[in-house]
This record gives C-alpha cells, sequence and structure tokens, in this order.
C-alpha cells in the first residue's frame, strides 16, 4: 500500500460553460484515506466536466485493483470555497445536466460503498452545500465560509431530488431556516444545527474517522446497500424515474401557483369594485 501523503493519480477537468479548467487530485491522507481535491477557479462551480471528473475519480477509487476499500474524503483545492454551488447558465441550458450528471453524481455519492466525508474548506452555498449533503459525514472550517441554501435570493425553486436530501438528514427547523430564510450558517452555527459533525481541518477529519472506525465499515461490502435502504427517498428521486417524475410534479405545482394567482387578481377586482375599497 502506498504511503500516507502520497499522490496517487491526478487529471484535468476541461472548461465547461463558462467555467475555466480546474484538475482533481487524489492523495492518501492515511492509510486506506483517499483525499479527493477538486479544483476550479474561482470557486468550484458544478458544471458537466466537473460532475463528470469526480465520478470517474470515485471510479478509481472504488474499482483499481491496487486500492483497498477504507474512506474518501472530499475537500476543495480553493481556499474560499468549497463549492459555490452550480454555474446556472450551463445548468439551465443543457437539459442533461442535472438528471444525468449532477443527480447522478449525488445518487453515486450517497450509496458509496465506503464512508464519505465532506471537508468543508470554505463556502457551501446551494447545490455546494448538496454536495457536501451526499457524503456520510461533515467537518467544517470553524473560521470561514458559511453553509447556506440560497436559491430563495435568486428565485429558483428547489427540485424535489435536491430538497430530500436535507428533509432526511437535517432536523425540521435547520430545515425551514435554511429553505425559507436563506440563513447562512458558520462552522459552530452548522454543528449546532445539525448540519456537520464538527469543525476543523483535516487533521480534525482523519480523527472523526479514527473515532469512529470508519476504516473498515466497506470491508463487508454492504455499506453502500445499507445507505440505500436509509436513504430510498432521496436514492428514489434521483433515478431516472424519480426525477422525471418530480420535474412533471414541480410543472404542476407551477401551473396550479399560477391559476392561484390569476383567481386572487380576479377576486381583488372583484372585492374592490363591489365595497369601493381604496388601498
Amino acid at each position: 500500500m502506498s504511503s500516507p501523503g502520497k499522490t496517487l493519480f491526478t487529471f484535468p477537468i476541461p472548461p465547461c460553460g463558462s467555467q475555466p479548467a480546474g484538475s482533481i487530485t487524489v492523495s492518501l491522507a492515511a492509510p486506506r484515506v483517499y483525499l479527493l481535491t477538486f479544483t476550479i477557479p474561482p470557486d468550484n462551480r458544478l458544471t458537466t466536466a466537473s460532475c463528470t471528473a469526480f465520478l470517474d475519480a470515485l471510479d478509481l477509487i472504488e474499482y483499481h485493483p491496487s486500492l483497498e476499500p477504507g474512506v474518501v474524503i472530499t475537500t476543495s483545492g480553493i481556499p474560499k470555497f468549497y463549492s459555490n454551488g452550480l454555474d446556472l447558465e450551463h445548468a439551465l441550458s443543457d437539459a442533461n445536466f442535472l438528471p444525468k450528471k449532477l443527480y447522478k453524481l449525488f445518487h453515486r455519492l450517497l450509496t458509496y460503498p465506503m464512508p464519505t466525508v465532506a471537508l468543508i474548506n470554505g463556502h457551501a452555498f446551494a447545490g455546494g452545500l448538496m454536495l457536501a449533503m451526499h457524503h456520510d459525514y461533515r467537518v467544517m472550517n470553524p473560521n470561514k465560509g458559511f453553509a447556506c441554501v440560497n436559491e430563495l435570493e435568486f428565485g429558483v425553486p428547489l427540485k424535489p431530488a435536491m430538497s430530500s436530501i436535507f428533509r432526511l438528514k437535517l432536523p425540521p427547523v435547520t430545515y425551514r431556516d435554511l429553505v425559507l430564510e436563506a440563513k447562512r450558517f458558520g462552522g459552530a452555527a452548522a454543528v449546532q444545527a445539525g448540519i456537520v459533525d464538527s469543525v476543523g481541518g483535516l487533521e480534525e477529519v482523519l480523527k472523526l474517522i479514527e473515532q469512529r472506525k470508519l476504516v473498515g465499515k466497506g470491508d463487508s461490502g454492504i455499506y453502500g446497500l445499507l445507505k440505500a435502504e436509509m436513504y430510498r427517498e432521496s436514492v428514489g428521486l434521483l433515478s431516472e424515474e424519480g426525477w422525471k417524475a418530480g420535474d412533471e410534479k414541480e410543472r404542476r405545482l407551477i401551473e396550479e401557483e399560477a391559476k392561484k394567482k390569476e383567481e386572487g387578481e380576479k377576486t381583488v377586482q372583484r372585492l374592490t369594485k363591489e365595497f369601493k375599497l381604496k388601498l
């Protein structure tokens, strides 16, 4: 087995949409502990290219004959950001991005046959926090960076396959504050709210792995199956059948909201005329 600190492999992430080129590197943080570092300046936006590279790296760790099962840590090579979420222009312009790339990555992490830990070294906003939530454990920088779901601020509704992971893993009050207030949680507040397990850096992640004896958890071969059952709501929504049903439900909700608005405006007109209201 390679010695701790050794770089196992690295490969480029090509430019995609408005995002420049980047890279993914996997090194050995400790025996059987794989540190996956992704770097896409300026803020690690998720695109088809970055999701594909992430999936390829996870495949290499799982299936390469020289690598034993262990634990996967993901983190950013950019100190300010773990990930600033999706490249919205790219996501909206490519109909295949969400179901075929982003959801595939979320599903892969959620059911990965080894323990996974997101080391959130900087901001994790929107899709970046979703990425972290699909890991088994999360450790956050105590001094800088916020965890936030800020779709409210730029007027984009959460799709079922995106929203379900928060409902499954977070207390209802935290879920409310994240989604309906776009509240930003720093490290200590994120621990208190149940978003992350602890604060710290790589040293604290390695301590968590040691204390919880995570390295051997994937040895029996059923770790991914256990997670698939635990999180079957999200697993279902991330599947092709699930996201198609979710998109249809979202379409109906948007149509119903438009109809309610139209009916509400008619009610206002009627009441204003009937009671001679002056507001």
